[in-house]
């Protein structure tokens, strides 16, 4: 049976983008994305949620487009009371600001769902080895099993 990720709009971005920028760190994430998407994502079940979708409909239309036409073909995950209720218990505890509730959703989302990996590359509120401690502590408070949290290149493999 194949493990199951819950792929973050971070990923989706770094997958999809075409724009060229000077940040060299940047552009070795979004080749390591594309090499993990090429390599990797066979080896799994992929997942997204609604919150993906309106996220990456966001900013230019171009880039949404491609990012729109890529999450097409994944299955969605719903966004449940139970999710609402974790991610607000996540955003109470002062865990994750309030003004990262997105963030929190996304964690809510893959850990109630049972996903084993949670894909991203925002290393602010998610793939944070400060946080994770934390949240890991609610989830199991709450009877759940919190996902591993990492980025492409943690998940690279051999």
């Amino acid at each position: 049976m194949k493990k199951r990720i819950y792929l973050e709009t971070s990923f989706i971005s770094y997958l999809v983008s075409e724009k060229q920028t000077r940040d060299m760190v940047i552009e070795a994430n979004k080749q390591i994305t594309r090499e993990w998407w090429i390599k990797r994502k066979n080896d799994f079940e992929l997942f997204i949620s609604e919150f993906v979708i309106q996220e990456a409909k966001k900013g230019d239309s171009n880039a949404s487009n491609k990012r729109i036409l890529l999450l097409e073909t994944l299955p969605i995950l719903a966004a449940t009371e139970e999710v609402l209720q974790l991610s607000e218990k996540f955003l109470r505890s002062k865990i994750i600001p309030k003004k990262a509730a997105q963030d929190s959703v996304h964690i809510s989302i893959s850990t109630i769902h049972g996903m084993d990996y949670l894909l991203t590359w925002n290393c602010t509120h998610i793939a944070n080895a400060e946080i994770q401690k934390s949240i890991n502590k609610i989830c199991v408070t709450e009877g759940f099993e919190m996902p591993i949290i990492c980025t492409p290149f943690e998940l690279m493999g051999d």
